[in-house]
């Protein structure tokens, strides 16, 4: 261990083996070390034992259930958009040839009591009972003009100049109400708040272009893709990929104390009475506690059923988003549901997650509008987290810390921060201009 490094990353969340796998992939000298046993740090999966021990305390998962390898349970569960940065910077490092990934069944919106499929084009537009007869030909116009609009060519711009006209005023001008505007934000360009009807329009139009373009790519019934085995497969693909650039894995390494130099700049990381040198930390904030500050937690509620959630044709894959002010909350609630077609449960078992930004301390009644649409379950766990963001200077001591998952469930808002934290480190921006193909594994 006593060898010097370009970077040592600590924690093997998804997150940080993203950028322990870009980094290797650039030619630096790269150790990851992770203080427990297994990989993916929060983001971990886990088989029935192992989630019994967690939220239960015994390892006696009941029998009916099945067998507890058949289950590979994602802690913090996001669906991939098939068009989106995460597909990018899996091709962008190779690392798609470890993983097999499948499309996702569903993409639903909550919307005045009852789940309705969200309608991403201008077709699905004029079908879809979210809207009356009028409001769905002024939604048509307006998926028609997003679908057309090409930021290099003017010509689409109707006049408009999308880096300053707000969300609020692009939409006034095609008179689309509210509760139309509910979905479009929340369940297309997947904000996680109101804000964004005040901010510049150009965003929440690439958004909606992301989802179109990714739900066109496999024909599916949604945008997402996920892998077989579930999220914890990747930590693993990117171990591997950085073994082949040169890289060190080392899991099982207590403590792993960051050592500081006269300047406060990181000089390496104590573990076991071995210091490995380097030149920068890139870490989760569960390993630098001084450096960051709460924001915030998730509460979440863990299900597993028998059957999927009802009014999504029987999807075995799907995501539900309840945008807030369905619920009058201050942010957007999450379904996620999964299967045993993606391995991630026994044949005919269901693993559902209903989470959301917690606004109390009472998630039982927090989750229960989302929990309300799940229908019969078999077992349900509860649990709160801690969200937590970096307040230090890289600039200053060398250390480039993550922020915690939040409640979405989907990989929009981590790949941000992973890209931002790469520029940081690096100076460069990613090339994401890579080739979509290159991921077809997903069709099967």
């Amino acid at each position: 261990m006593d060898e010097e490094y370009d970077v040592i990353v600590l924690g093997t969340g998804l997150k940080e083996c993203i950028l322990s796998g870009l980094l290797s992939v650039d030619g630096l000298k790269v150790l990851h070390m992770d203080r427990n046993d297994y990989y993916g740090g929060e983001s971990t999966s886990l088989n029935l034992i192992q989630l019994w021990k967690r939220f239960r305390g015994s390892d006696k998962p009941p029998a009916h259930l099945g067998s507890s390898r058949d289950y590979n349970v994602d802690m913090i569960p996001k669906y991939i958009m098939a068009n989106g940065a995460l597909v990018r910077v899996l091709i962008h490092t190779d690392v798609t040839k470890y993983l097999y990934f499948k499309a996702v069944d569903g993409s639903f919106v909550y919307n005045k009591g009852k789940v309705h499929k969200v309608p991403a084009t201008d077709m699905e537009a004029l079908k879809s009972p979210l809207m009356g007869i009028f409001e769905k030909r002024r939604a048509r116009k307006f998926f028609i003009y997003v679908q057309d609009y090409n930021e290099s060519d003017p010509k689409t711009h109707e006049g408009m100049d999308l880096t300053r006209v707000t969300t609020r005023e692009l939409i006034a001008k095609y008179g689309l109400d509210d509760n139309t505007m509910d979905f479009i934000g929340h369940a297309l360009a997947l904000h996680r708040d109101d804000r964004y009807l005040g901010e510049p329009a150009l965003d929440t139009v690439k958004r909606m272009k992301l989802y179109a373009e990714s739900l066109a790519r496999f024909q599916g019934g949604s945008p997402y893709i996920y892998p077989l085995y579930g999220l914890g497969e990747l930590p693993q693909a990117f171990a591997r990929l950085s073994a082949v650039y040169g890289g060190t894995y080392m899991l099982n390494k207590p403590e792993c104390k960051v050592e500081f130099d006269e300047e406060v700049k990181v000089s390496g990381v104590t573990s076991e009475g071995e210091t490995a040198k380097c030149k920068k930390v890139v870490c989760d904030p569960s390993y630098l506690p001084n450096k960051v500050r709460k924001v915030g937690k998730v509460a979440r509620a863990i299900c597993i059923m028998s059957h999927p959630i009802p009014n999504t044709n029987d999807s075995q894959s799907v995501q539900v988003i309840l945008p807030q002010k369905q619920l009058g909350r201050r942010s957007d609630m999450y379904l996620f549901c999964c299967s045993y077609s993606h391995n991630v449960a026994t044949k005919g078992k269901f693993i559902a997650f209903v989470s959301t930004e917690a606004e109390t301390d009472q998630p039982e009644i927090e989750l229960k509008p989302g929990l309300d649409l799940l229908g019969p379950v078999d077992e349900i766990f509860f649990d709160m987290y801690d969200r937590y963001e970096p307040v230090n200077e890289p600039s200053l001591d060398n250390c480039f810390i993550s922020t915690s998952y939040d409640a979405t469930t989907h990989f929009e808002s981590t790949v941000v921060d992973v890209l931002n934290m790469y520029t940081m480190i690096t100076g460069k921006i990613l090339d994401l201009n890579v080739d979509l193909s290159a991921a077809s594994a997903a069709e099967e």
